[in-house]
């Protein structure tokens, strides 16, 4: 990073009376973050592009607000302002005048009032199920929104109005890669769905503007940090889903990316330093082997491609390593947190980020609000390695990345290869969830695991599962009763699959949820659409209300949600070899309360010896079915039909 210039504030000549001075519009073009409140601890620096701006002297008009310094950037079109809101500040609109050559223009900026206990908002927890959507596939509620955008303007929780770019990428349905005009009202118009399902928390992946001219619907390559993209609706529309979200008590949890941009970012024809983000001549794509941070044998090689390369070609990788551009994300996931009244945020493809910058930026965020919950995507299948990324783990290079909670990839990979395998030796089926649960000794902070069996890069469920319910159900009994905090991706509670009329392809296995559309021949989202549904949907009502007993009664465990696990594993000997059955069963349990658990993915049914278990519970029990709401005894003998779940709650 190039050196910077600093002009002190005491320096600074007294600011003119606003009143006086011309309000800025062509030579102030942009200014980030986009309003501030009073009473943050997080310190506010302004990102000003504008030509020539950084041959300005910066005042700030209005009692409470200084301007502590000003940071001169490789380009001579942008300036970097330290801002200081003092206690006395008072909300409302300042003016920052620029200066030069005794001529002066000026800038409104907003300071608002901060809600009051913001900075103890709650977050999301294992009690919660977490239900992830990915918007353009979901609902379109506005057709007037679908087209691609020419321009034109609104405002933003800014003091003016955002310019609109054009957007190339075309609503097209039959296209999988293109968009499909999904939109956030259309997801306000199904939040009784979703909450009537049993989530209490929804991840939408990213609504921020992408604006590649191809695959922008699923908005992982970000155009605008600070603006919703306009196909989905705009920054207040978005607060409005928050708000109605908490309505119907479901937490909203931000999916956010901090390890690239996409190459329509506006920052890609002029970035305010020359290593804003990684210059990749020739192109060097990363290595996505972030082992290379604990390996002990790296290569710095290595290490450089896993922090430097790019994503893919459409995804430049920033630059957390230049303090301004971290600071740049650090208060731009505390303005959105503040401005929408946000409860969690997940962070895309957290370790490909630069580790230190990644922590301080973590620390930020919970400095400012101390409960608050981030989940990272930290896709690996090798136990200690994901564990590394989790908060306080004793890692022996002292590194803690201050990250709260980290995805369990290693128990979706071994929950659905288990569902698959039907003919089984010692180490498969159902022994490989064993397996894994009893490794739990390597994470930090079992509470802060968010289990899944799918998501938005994965296949379909129903694909992988070869379109079979019974294994279906069985991937939902076991998302809501391990440990962790279950996530659920959308339509999996109805055994979604992947379109077979296009070529295979992440977009073909992000399908619109039929109902979500004007015209669609099913309306999944209504009990008498699913009850007439067609036979591509034969099986969606009947998984629908098994997934919605299961975590509508979870919603209430706390032996789910805050207890400890005993699990069993039986073997059965084939000859001379003992080898799994195919079974597993465990216990969930508080000092009160307990969930018995019996997973039987074989062929066969299968009868309880319950003098297995007589080291946690003594002779037979009598408990509720969690399903079906029938009284059930557990006791030798009873049968498990092949291919289902038991679950059991019962009083200790």
């Amino acid at each position: 990073m190039a050196a910077v210039a600093l002009t002190a504030a005491c320096s600074a000549p007294q600011s003119p009376n606003p009143a006086d001075v011309e309000e800025a519009t062509d030579q102030v073009t942009r200014v980030e973050p986009l309003s501030w409140w009073t009473g943050m601890k997080t310190d506010l620096q302004l990102l000003v592009q504008g030509p020539d701006i950084a041959s300005h002297e910066v005042t700030v008009a209005g009692k409470g607000l200084s301007v502590k310094g000003v940071h001169k950037a490789d380009s001579p079109n942008f300036v970097f302002v330290d801002v200081e809101v003092s206690a006395q500040a008072q909300p409302g609109t300042y003016y920052f005048i620029f200066s030069k050559d005794g001529k002066s223009i000026k800038y409104p900026y907003l300071i608002n009032a901060r809600e009051e206990g913001s900075a103890r908002r709650e977050s999301f927890t294992q009690a919660d199920m977490i239900y992830l959507v990915m918007p353009d596939r979901f609902a379109s509620a506005f057709q007037d929104n679908d087209e691609a955008w020419q321009g034109g303007e609104y405002f933003d929780g800014s003091a003016r109005p955002w310019t609109v770019p054009a957007t190339p990428d075309k609503v097209d349905r039959q296209d999988a890669v293109a968009r499909h005009g999904g939109d956030i009202q259309g997801i306000i118009d199904h939040l009784d769905y979703i909450a009537d399902l049993g989530a209490t928390a929804i991840w939408c992946t990213p609504l921020l503007l992408d604006n590649q001219p191809r695959e922008s619907y699923h908005g992982y390559a970000c155009a605008d940090y600070y603006h919703i993209d306009p196909r989905f609706g705009d920054n207040q529309m978005y607060r409005t889903f928050v708000q109605e979200c908490h309505k119907k008590g479901l937490k909203v949890i931000m999916d956010v990316v901090t390890n690239h941009c996409g190459t329509a970012h506006w920052w890609m024809e002029e970035a305010p330093f020359k290593d804003w983000y990684h210059v990749n001549e020739p192109y060097m794509q990363m290595n996505a082997l972030f082992s290379v941070y604990m390996d002990p044998h790296a290569s710095v090689r290595d290490r450089e491609r896993q922090e430097s390369g790019w994503f893919v070609p459409s995804m430049p990788d920033m630059n957390l390593d230049n303090p301004y551009v971290l600071k740049y994300f650090q208060q731009w996931a505390v303005w959105w947190i503040e401005y929408s009244g946000l409860d969690g945020l997940r962070v895309d493809t957290y370790p490909y980020n630069e580790p230190g910058p990644m922590s301080r930026w973590c620390k930020a965020v919970t400095d400012e609000y101390p409960k608050m919950n981030i989940v990272g995507e930290c896709w690996d299948f090798n136990i200690p390695q994901v564990a590394y990324w989790q908060k306080d783990n004793p890692n022996k290079d002292g590194f803690n990345s201050n990250l709260p909670s980290i995805m369990d990839f290693p128990l979706e990979h071994a929950l659905m290869t288990a569902l698959c395998e039907d003919q089984v030796w010692w180490d498969e089926g159902m022994t490989r969830i064993y397996s894994v649960l009893a490794q739990d000794f390597a994470y930090q902070d079992l509470s802060h695991m968010l289990t899944f069996f799918a998501n938005h890069d994965h296949a379909r469920t129903g694909d992988v599962l070869k379109e079979d319910p019974r294994k279906m159900k069985l991937a939902l009994a076991l998302l809501a009763t391990i440990r962790g905090i279950p996530q659920l991706y959308y339509g999996d509670e109805m055994m979604f699959l992947e379109r077979k009329d296009v070529p295979p392809h992440d977009g073909a296995k992000r399908i619109d949820f039929p109902g979500g559309w004007e015209g669609d021949q099913a309306n999944l989202f209504t009990a008498q659409g699913r009850a007439t549904a067609p036979a591509l949907y034969s099986t969606a009502a009947e998984l629908h209300d098994y997934t919605r007993a299961l975590f509508r009664w979870r919603k209430g465990c706390k032996a789910v949600q805050e207890g400890k696990t005993l699990h069993f594993l039986s073997r059965r000997n084939v000859g001379a070899v003992n080898i799994t059955d195919n079974t597993y069963s465990f216990f969930r349990y508080t000092a009160d309360d307990a969930v018995f658990v019996y997973i039987n993915n074989t062929e066969e049914p299968r009868v309880l010896d319950w003098n297995h278990y007589r080291e946690f519970v003594q002779g037979p029990v009598t408990g509720t079915d969690v399903v079906t709401g029938e009284k059930v005894t557990l006791e030798n003998g009873r049968s498990v039909a092949p291919k289902s779940a038991l679950i059991v709650e019962f009083k200790r």
